[in-house]
């Protein structure tokens, strides 16, 4: 089942409720929410407040992705405020298992990121205790950034990997995914597609959102999934 999970980055904060309430009545169930803190990556976004005060305005997947130092400090903030999975960076934690833990015992799913000079093996010992693991196509820190081409392979031998030993894992991709490459991105091994600019900016929201769930359509068929979430 592919999932796209529009990137609140992109998002007209004059009117996130209502863009909010767009995607989901355009059929998308998962909003992406990254995190940054100005030290793991140069940019700083948003953080607890935010999340906490769009929770009630929907019941979409929160999938936050925390691109701050030291994460383990904040799992317990973040699930208080209203995250549903929390997906944290492989180079930010001294401590990989135990944050992985952290966000378990919270009753959350885990997600294990990584950059895209970070080797695929280094997230292979903890695959059999992750639900997800979001493979970077760009540097993280900035949106609108173009998709870096040796994602592709990436994406495809984390996806060999993952099926060769019958593992539950979902792949999620983030950065410079839009309409003239999700299909490609989906055929390598995705499940969970992350978009900001594609979804965002252009034409109207349910338009861009629309071009998306073609292309889903289009691989399930191809690869025999059921239907899109």
């Amino acid at each position: 089942m592919y999932i796209l999970a529009p990137s609140l980055l992109a998002a007209d904060f004059t009117i996130l409720g209502e863009q909010i309430r767009e995607i989901q009545k355009a059929g998308v169930n998962y909003l992406h929410i990254d995190v940054m803190d100005g030290m793991f990556v140069p940019s700083i976004s948003f953080g607890m407040p935010l999340i906490a005060s769009i929770r009630s305005a929907t019941t979409q997947f929160f999938d936050v992705h925390l691109m701050i130092t030291d994460p383990i400090r904040y799992i317990k903030d973040f699930a208080e405020c209203g995250a549903d999975g929390i997906t944290f960076h492989l180079e930010a934690a001294d401590h990989v298992d135990e944050v992985i833990d952290r966000i378990h015992s919270l009753g959350l799913k885990a997600g294990l990121s990584i950059k895209p000079s970070t080797p695929l093996e280094e997230v292979y010992p903890y695959l059999p205790k992750l639900d997800t693991v979001l493979i970077m196509s760009v540097e993280p820190g900035f949106g609108g950034q173009a998709f870096m081409d040796e994602a592709y392979g990436r994406i495809a031998e984390l996806r060999k990997y993952i099926n060769s030993h019958c593992l539950p894992v979902k792949i999620e991709v983030d950065g410079g995914i839009g309409k003239k490459n999700v299909r490609e991105v989906l055929r390598a091994g995705a499940d969970i597609c992350v978009a900001g600019s594609a979804v965002f900016k252009k034409r109207s929201i349910s338009e861009n959102i629309a071009h998306f769930m073609e292309a889903f359509h289009e691989c399930e068929e191809e690869a025999g999934k059921p239907v899109t979430e």
